[in-house]
């Protein structure tokens, strides 16, 4: 990379991966539906990759990561290369391995996925057997490697998975250390076969480093990579999402060449003047966040600076560079598409390619205008100084129910044992999706859309009735996202028109921003709750988003202090639920599927987060009254190292994902003693396969080894808005099927649930 001289060198750890315009979910979708053949997507998913690359290129950024790009997920692919593919899936090839793994088959349950760190990003948890031996398939890493040196030539820097952080997030059955073993051969190899290639540096992500605990593994960490130093490629060791910690000093002493750190969250900068920098090392720091939308500010980015080029390990010319802190999958592609945000709104939002030409900038030492367009935002979002005396004036009232649970249980709704329901969200066919797109358009009246609304409300309560559920939903007909929805209806939060990022596989979400002060100038979901439960003598549940959730799934305000945010959304929703109680709901469902995502990856944190977490949800929920059930849903949150959280949440009823992770959450709520109700999914909402009466009632069996039939609930994993129809009903009629069949067996004792069991 010697074709730059007289500025920093800039890099980069990755770029969105889904398409300007999504177009790789799209053929990601077709392909899936039929419609696309494989040929087909490859080429969509070509196109998609290099433009990534020339976006890149053409904002003069010098090392340029590639091979991160992914048709559904890195380490889904990674767990393929290494030869890591469970025995249900080794009879399939090709695409239909791959995809079996991440979505399933009848009879062949997909792989687990969980979040990606504090994210919201989803992979696919590799699934490390006993007997394996890992055994390597590069070809069409190598060849993707290949295709980015032809188009960016010296700049193109592959990326691969550190060797700690794969398996640190992987279901091992044999000692981590034992693995690495087996796994660092095969490393060598492909830096071989990189080097022939032409490749002098390459990305090894190991960002697993930053978490508590890290350094019972320095035996192991070291080994590999002294096991990896003399490959014929010089190593840039990247982490972030945090700082090293304790580990920091032997971190910065492995034998790697490029040391890439994160200055945008944890305590980096200190732990370098702390500890010193070694010799001959380049640090690579990341001061461009690559999780927030917002502009650098250019003060804090230039103390930075000054203040690691007052070091003397610095003052050696080509020992820093400028990088993005993480990739930039996690923010959209571009702000400047964004034509109907205020102006003084746009001009302080940087997504992906805004950062490219902040790290150019930068690396020139030019960030000219940046503080005249802070100055300008500052002057168009004031505080709203009665929200923020809302907020002071609350006291330890505010955030706790009238009664225990003991005492308002049996004043709640009534139902059989093993109640039946649903998380929220129903199909989001093309019928709902063309509804709403006509009303966007103004095709139709606000009354139109609304008695569409209500027809598609009609015929989802209609089918919970038929079937026999006990506690219904409305199905969630006019929202398009969970968080999106809330977001409309509040004050202090704006929307993007193409800012999409991805969630998982073909799964897209569009992040709001909250850029300012959050208020509910009225009702945001009783109209439709008063329809749903017009139609129904069930009762049926409100549905809301939890304050944690819409923060850690929006972009929030960076100088705002996030649990003050929180209380704003908190105070919120206490006053829809006192509506939706006023409107006759029954029952509430405050949903907080983000809560554990947003738990941060050192431990000595933990407390501070957890208790304004909770704090915040109990606000949002603590003066709903003691015969309104209170439930919340989490999914694809492993939460068994913060159950007293789980717990202090006080919930009524708390559902959780559980298909694809083996009752282990599950177990770990009776084992801990969860004093309330539980439903624990009884399958799968993100595979297309149909489940079985015999596979649901064996779900249903396993639950009644863990807890009591009085504290069970029954749920699929989460919502079914990704769903067909065609998929729905029958999966609900089998897990309808295999609760009568339980019921029957628990009788006579089960004519009717007591309230207060």
């Amino acid at each position: 990379m010697d074709h730059v001289t007289n500025r920093m060198q800039t890099q980069t750890l990755g770029y969105p991966r889904i398409g300007r315009d999504r177009e790789l979910k799209r053929a990601l979708e077709s392909n899936w539906a039929g419609k696309l053949d494989a040929r087909s997507l490859m080429a969509v998913f070509d196109s998609v990759v290099e433009a990534g690359w020339i976006t890149q290129r053409e904002a003069g950024i010098d090392a340029i990561a590639v091979g991160g790009e992914s048709l559904y997920d890195h380490v889904l692919d990674w767990s393929i290369r290494f030869g890591l593919i469970p025995e249900r899936f080794r009879g399939l090839e090709g695409l239909k391995r791959t995809f079996a793994m991440a979505r399933g088959l009848p009879g062949i349950p997909a792989l687990e996925m969980t979040k990606w760190f504090d994210t919201n990003y989803h992979y696919l948890v590799p699934e490390v057997e006993a007997d394996v031996t890992p055994v390597a398939d590069f070809a069409d890493y190598l060849a993707l490697i290949g295709r980015a040196r032809a188009v960016l030539g010296a700049r193109a820097v592959p990326v691969v998975p550190g060797p700690f952080t794969f398996l640190r997030l992987s279901h091992l059955v044999a000692p981590l250390g034992a693995v690495l073993d087996k796994l660092l051969p095969l490393y060598r190899e492909l830096f071989t076969a990189l080097a022939r290639l032409g490749v002098t540096e390459v990305q090894i992500h190991d960002p697993a480093l930053v978490l508590s605990g890290v350094c019972a593994f320095r035996d192991d960490i070291e080994r590999a990579y002294a096991g990896l130093a003399d490959s014929g490629v010089r190593l840039n060791l990247v982490t972030y999402f945090d700082d090293l910690g304790d580990a920091y000093p032997w971190v910065a002493n492995l034998p790697v060449d490029v040391l890439s750190l994160d200055f945008t969250r944890g305590e980096t900068l200190s732990l370098i003047e702390e500890y010193g920098w070694p010799a001959g090392k380049v640090l690579a720091a990341g001061v461009i966040d690559g999780r927030s939308i917002w502009r650098v500010r250019p003060g804090t980015v230039q103390e930075i600076l000054s203040r690691l080029q007052a070091l003397a390990a610095f003052q050696v010319s080509g020992t820093l560079r400028l990088s993005a802190s993480s990739s930039l999958q996690h923010v959209p592609h571009s702000a400047a598409r964004e034509t109907g945000l205020p102006e003084a709104l746009r001009n302080v939002l940087a997504f992906a390619d805004e950062k490219l030409t902040e790290l150019a900038m930068l690396a020139r030492g030019d960030l000219a205008g940046a503080n005249a367009a802070w100055a300008t935002f500052q002057a168009f979002a004031p505080a709203d100084e009665a929200v923020r005396a809302r907020v002071a004036a609350l006291t330890a009232d505010d955030f706790r129910r009238a009664l225990p649970y003991e005492e308002r249980r049996p004043q709640q709704v009534a139902l059989p044992r093993l109640p039946m329901t649903t998380i929220g969200s129903y199909p989001q066919t093309r019928e709902v999706r063309q509804l709403r797109a006509r009303y966007t358009r103004g095709e139709i009246t606000t009354a139109e859309y609304e008695a569409g609304i209500d027809a598609l409300t009609a015929y989802a309560i209609g089918v919970q009735d038929g079937l026999g559920l006990d506690m219904l939903v409305h199905g969630e007909f006019e929202r398009t996202d969970m968080v999106e929805f809330f977001a409309q209806k509040l004050t202090g939060f704006a929307f993007t028109q193409h800012g999409w990022v991805q969630s998982f596989g073909s799964r897209c979400v569009r992040p709001p921003i909250i850029y300012a002060d959050i208020a509910r100038p009225k009702a945001m979901t009783v109209r439709e709750f008063s329809v749903a439960q017009s139609f129904t003598a069930k009762p049926v549940k409100g549905m809301l988003t939890g304050p944690v959730t819409i923060i850690n799934w929006s972009y929030p305000r960076t100088d705002i202090p996030r649990h003050e945010i929180a209380y704003q959304l908190g105070l919120a929703l206490r006053d829809e639920i006192a509506d939706l109680e006023a409107a006759g709901a029954k029952a509430v469902q405050v949903d907080e599927p983000a809560l554990r995502e947003g738990l941060p990856l050192k431990r000595e944190h933990w407390d501070a987060y957890l208790t304004w977490a909770t704090d915040a949800f109990r606000l949002a929920t603590g003066k709903a009254l003691p015969e309104t059930q209170v439930h919340t849903h989490m999914c694809y949150s492993e939460f068994g190292e913060i159950l007293e959280a789980i717990d202090r949440l006080d919930a009524d009823v708390i559902s959780i994902e559980n298909a694809r992770s083996d009752d282990a959450t599950l177990g770990e709520l009776a084992a801990y003693g969860y004093p309330r109700e539980v439903g624990p999914g009884v399958y799968d909402i993100h595979s297309p396969v149909v489940p079985t009466v015999a596979f649901v009632e064996e779900k249903l069996r396993s639950f009644l080894r863990h807890l009591a039939p009085e504290r069970i609930w029954v749920n699929p994993d989460c919502g079914l808005k990704t769903r067909a129809w065609a998929e729905v009903l029958p999966s609900l009629q089998a897990m309808v099927a295999a609760v009568m069949r339980l019921r029957e067996e628990l009788a006579p004792a089960n004519s009717s649930q007591s309230p207060g069991a």
